[in-house]
């Protein structure tokens, strides 16, 4: 018999159950069939159903996951081992999917029909993992049913889907969360505290890469796959409107989709981006160093111990005090130490998790919600358009200053 997968769920059913026998006139007997009933469900709404006083209605969030390809059982895992989540149902298309993840958690509703899981009762917030295409039709479904959202990067297709759903979701009243993991990292968490605490000087730079061979995707580009995980971070540690973005690529499978790409990207006061991003890479490298006029930083994802290093390294540049110190190199190079911080060594996307459910359960905004969301997807649409026209392209502010304002 499947047992309640939580230590204290158990024993607040059990407590219930012993002080309920101790203090009437009924006999165990007379309770064991609605305790092993208890002991045998697999969701906390069903048991409030029987037993309202024994669970808190508040207390877990029922949440569905839609998607089980490369990242859904990411998500499925995390959400599943979240202590306030009740995972109600993982939905996808392909039945042999959905059965890898039964064997797994077999107390989950496994559903092949999307609009017959948001018809569940029991489900609060729902988890999109599909294809970028898929994501503003199945978001909007979600927030028209009532249920805050969590929607894999890219947001949308288009700014104009973001705008669409930002505004359905803050007309019902709930979350929308765009999953932009990286920066939930410690070490992205980290180099932002550095920024924020002056530690680095003025910002100079901010320079990303991230290639590797594959994984090719099928509807988009090399720059929609890759670069969002880099955009979010820069957008999370710059904390700055893009001035203009210019981007340049190439496509060599024949499918008409850049796989090796260069975005430059202009922010005021003389910051500059900068990111290559490759599906034809021989070796992997996730690498993104932030420079400032005091000290600078390397994050290197695929370092297991030393992920982020902060340098005391930069220049130091003497104004001319003559004609002749003009025509002097005036440029002089400061050498200092090296740090390693102690970083949360926490799994991003569980901080990730557990900060949309604590927003879905307080009305919080979220970190990453639908603003930042719709942010980046804005950079990605002015590349499309320098990738066309080989220009440069302005990254206009949003239409509506009070919905998407920071």
């Amino acid at each position: 018999m499947p047992m309640c997968r939580r230590p204290r769920q158990f024993c607040k059913i059990f407590v219930f159950v012993f002080f309920e026998v101790l203090f009437s006139d009924a006999t165990l007997w007379e309770y064991e069939v609605n305790f092993i009933q208890l002991l045998s469900i697999g969701t906390v709404k069903q048991m409030t159903q029987l037993h309202p006083d024994v669970y808190d209605r508040e207390e877990l969030l029922g949440v569905a996951v839609v998607g089980c390809g490369y990242w859904g059982p990411n998500l499925i895992r995390n959400f599943y081992e979240n202590e306030q989540v009740q995972l109600v149902a993982v939905c996808d298309l392909d039945p042999k999917k959905l059965r890898k993840i039964g064997r797994r958690y077999p107390n989950v509703a496994l559903e092949t029909d999307f609009q017959a899981m948001l018809d569940n009762p029991a489900l609060d917030a729902v988890v999109i993992a599909t294809p970028v295409h898929t994501h503003y039709p199945l978001a909007l479904k979600a927030l028209q049913a009532g249920k805050h959202v969590l929607v894999e990067k890219p947001m949308a297709m288009n700014s104009q889907q973001c705008l669409e759903l930002i505004e359905l979701a803050q007309q019902k009243g709930l979350v929308l969360m765009v999953d932009h993991t990286f920066v939930y990292h410690g070490a992205v968490r980290r180099m932002k505290q550095e920024l924020d605490s002056g530690n680095l000087g003025e910002l100079l730079y901010f320079d990303s890469v991230r290639i590797n061979l594959g994984l090719f995707q099928s509807d988009i580009n090399v720059i929609w796959d890759l670069a969002p995980h880099d955009l979010s971070m820069m957008d999370y540690l710059i904390g700055k409107q893009p001035v203009s973005v210019h981007a340049s690529g190439a496509c060599h499978a024949g499918n008409g989709l850049e796989d090796i790409a260069y975005i430059t990207i202009h922010f005021e006061d003389n910051i500059i981006a900068h990111f290559h991003v490759s599906w034809l890479s021989p070796v992997k490298a996730r690498k993104i160093l932030v420079g400032g006029t005091k000290k600078m930083m390397v994050y290197d994802d695929l370092e297991s111990m030393e992920k982020l290093r902060i340098y005391d390294k930069g220049i130091t540049v003497e104004q001319p005090q003559s004609d002749e110190e003009r025509y002097a190199s005036l440029v002089g190079y400061r050498i200092g130490d090296m740090m390693t911080p102690v970083l949360d060594l926490t799994e991003a996307l569980k901080v990730e998790v557990a900060h949309f459910v604590d927003c879905a359960l307080s009305g919080k905004t979220p970190l990453t919600d639908g603003k930042a969301g719709m942010r980046i997807v804005q950079i990605l649409e002015a590349t499309n358009e320098a990738l066309r026209t080989g220009k440069p392209q302005t990254i206009t502010q949003p239409e509506i200053v009070g919905v998407l304002s920071r």
